[in-house]
């Protein structure tokens, strides 16, 4: 008999349930994972288990059978044990009548991210330590070395960490963690291979103690994780990379956080959002395995470093409990990628238009200064597979349409195609469009450009093919890619992981360069339009500006930065200690501390106290720092910037300020034969995403 519909997925639904249950509890015994949110992703055949319950004297522990209570320690009300031997696949652990499923994964992957990048090119020959040494070769496909642990210490004399003798040296310095302790600046490093990305992590740890374990941690930690991203995209595919996001930080460490990072969380190794959510939740599980449970994960990253902290948070929650992030972008596949296409597109139409001046070109592109036009249309180049080929990819193992047509194809699209798929013909899904949008709507409609240009832009100005050759034709988004997008959250929703997660989002203003620059402001209204639209307001999100001139910068010397850090402690801390009613988006919003306000730093350094506004010339803040729109708001869409294939309505002469000619009417009609965008309806196929930790 076939089963209706509702009924198949009300049983999916149940069992999907049971799977990806945290913890399982009977007769007053309770097992979960404590290395990792989700005991069907465990990796490298360990897990730290704690079990919980009125009945634990006497209990006998098995792992699939066999016994492993001897594993387990007593501490704080609670057994917890490094359990290892997981077979790859399905696993059972018993505590009495109590049973919890896992689901383990090698420690070369995948887990998350689907069959792992071919070619592929290691970079351990090339890492350097902290201790100064190189990893050397890998061996194996994959890139695997042995796992190295250096101390280190920091010199009085000059700040530089160096290789600690075995006597402790007169230049030693000390240090005060965060939470109030004295202790000698001693920082125990691990660096290894885990899912073929080489990764470190740093943390105070006098090596007189004894190594560390998850019942012992490092006797300097403050039990906070710092987990460092960083950024780039274009040039990242098909290596292993041969540097991290980076944890030599004076002030981190020394405060006693733990510092960590990985090659393949730095977007000029990797620009794959899964593969780095992969990659952070398997080192975080192995960190945590190591020196114990941290009170808190924070995510660290400027620029490609921000897509991976807002998308991991929203799409895998449990891995992040807050975000420091800068150069702020929702994600690259969208947010990104459309404006720097779009960029490309006016680029390549104003280089042999006629009659343009500069600041035509820049009322329709909606850009701060003409020269964002060709400094986007650059990085546009990324969804060309010819153009950032890494020097480390043979350059016969490289696509060319002719000489090597099966070749590796070197743009982001490619790079992700375990997340879009291909279709029966073996292409690509694309989810690129530009169908109906009226480029320099707005600029139409102020008198800053003419009609004439108007239509003459709109005609003209096309599209790309799959090797991002222009065409006439505008781009056309494959409907699977866009379905995909918008239910796994490759589109960044807002209403997952990151509603109940507190964002801090300092920006260092650079719209005004001279000649332009990719990190726009705009960026962050459509982070905060998103988390709006998501979760009904976005107080989840403080926002910081200070001059792009200002030395300062994203790191923790800058005062804004780490007097944004402490009060992040403060947040999340209240947040933990919060028992009372509501919801947890509601728990987090009445504990953000009151010193934690937005503000703008004029370039003199005077700090000013306001909500940060989107728009130009309505608040002092944004006098200061204008938030110049992109491309698709100057054609009518909103600052969330989430639509990827709009609606399309028939053209309509009350759109427009202006009377066109009955030639340019016509003309307007031929360019835009199915319709123009209908900003106020929902893009095509626009939904919310069908869950959390989507795997490929």
């Amino acid at each position: 008999m076939k089963r209706p519909a509702a009924l198949v997925a009300l049983i999916f639904a149940v069992l999907t349930a049971l799977l990806v249950a945290p913890a399982s509890a009977a007769y007053g015994v309770r097992i979960e994972v404590l290395s990792t949110p989700r005991p069907d992703f465990v990796s490298d055949g360990n897990a730290l288990i704690g079990i919980t319950g009125r009945n634990l004297e006497n209990l006998t522990v098995e792992l699939n059978g066999r016994d492993v209570t001897d594993a387990f320690t007593r501490t704080a009300g609670q057994l917890v044990g490094l359990v290892r031997g997981l077979v790859v696949g399905r696993n059972t652990v018993t505590a009495g009548e109590a049973r919890l499923g896992l689901t383990n994964y090698p420690r070369s992957g995948p887990m998350l991210a689907g069959p792992h990048e071919t070619p592929y090119i290691c970079g351990t020959a090339g890492f350097v330590t902290l201790a100064k040494v190189k990893l050397g070769p890998a061996t194996g496909p994959d890139c695997s070395v042995p796992t190295r642990v250096d101390y280190l210490y920091r010199s009085t004399v000059d700040r530089s960490l160096k290789v600690l003798p075995a006597t402790k040296p007169a230049d030693l310095a000390t240090t005060t963690t965060s939470d109030g302790r004295r202790v000698p600046y001693i920082v125990r490093v691990e660096t290894g291979v885990i899912n073929r990305s080489i990764y470190e992590y740093a943390v105070l740890h006098d090596r007189a103690e004894g190594a560390p374990s998850a019942l012992r941690p490092p006797s300097g930690w403050n039990g906070r994780l710092i987990y460092t991203f960083g950024g780039g995209c274009p040039g990242g595919w098909y290596q292993q990379g041969s540097a991290t996001g980076g944890i030599n930080d004076d002030v981190l460490l020394g405060r006693g956080y733990a510092v960590a990072s990985s090659t393949l969380n730095v977007f000029g190794v990797n620009c794959n959002g899964v593969l780095a959510a992969e990659t952070m939740a398997m080192t975080r599980e192995h960190i945590i395995e190591t020196i114990g449970v941290p009170r808190q994960t924070i995510g660290w990253g400027c620029s490609g470093g921000s897509y991976q902290v807002f998308q991991i948070a929203d799409n895998y929650p449990g891995l992040l409990d807050g975000i420091i992030a800068s150069c702020v972008f929702p994600e690259v596949g969208f947010a990104t990628l459309h404006t720097i296409t779009d960029a490309l597109l006016l680029d390549h139409y104003f280089q042999s238009a006629d009659g343009w001046s500069d600041a035509e070109k820049q009322a329709a592109a909606g850009f701060g200064k003409v020269g964002t036009i060709a400094n986007l249309a650059a990085a546009g180049r990324r969804i060309d597979p010819r153009v950032y080929c890494p020097e480390q990819l043979p350059v016969e193992q490289r696509y060319d349409p002719v000489g090597n047509p099966d070749g590796a194809r070197c743009d982001v699209y490619d790079h992700q195609v375990n997340i879009w798929g291909k279709n029966a013909s073996g292409v690509l899904r694309r989810p690129l469009d530009n169908v109906g949008i009226q480029y320099g709507l707005a600029a139409l409609n102020a008198g800053r450009i003419t009609a004439a240009q108007f239509v003459d832009l709109n005609r003209a100005i096309g599209g790309f093919d799959a090797d991002a050759n222009f065409v006439p034709g505008r781009t056309v988004a494959d409907p699977s890619a866009i379905r995909t997008a918008y239910r796994t959250g490759q589109l960044l929703n807002g209403g997952g992981g990151l509603a109940n997660t507190p964002i801090i989002d300092y920006r260092q203003y650079l719209d005004e360069l001279p000649n332009g620059d990719i990190h726009l402001m705009f960026h962050s209204f459509s982070l905060r339009q998103r988390l709006i639209k998501a979760n009904g307001d976005a107080d989840n999100q403080v926002m910081l500006v200070q001059s792009g001139e200002s030395t300062a910068g994203f790191n923790s010397s800058n005062p804004v930065v780490l007097s944004a850090l402490k009060a992040l402690d403060q947040w999340m801390d209240a947040m933990d200690a919060d028992n009372g009613p509501g919801s947890a988006h509601a728990r987090l919003v009445r504990n953000k501390p009151s010193s934690l306000v937005e503000a703008c730093w004029t370039p003199q350094g005077a700090k000013i106290v306001e909500k940060q506004v989107n728009g130009i010339g309505t608040t002092r803040c944004n006098s200061l720092y204008p938030v110049w729109p992109a491309p698709r708001q100057v054609a009518g869409a909103s600052v969330a910037n989430d639509i990827i294939k709009c609606q399309l309505r028939p053209l309509s002469p009350a759109d427009y300020k202006i009377r066109f000619s009955a030639a340019q009417w016509g003309a307007l009609r031929k360019a835009f034969p199915q319709g123009v965008c209908d900003w106020k309806a929902p893009g095509t196929g626009q939904q919310r995403p069908t869950g959390t930790w989507p795997a490929f």
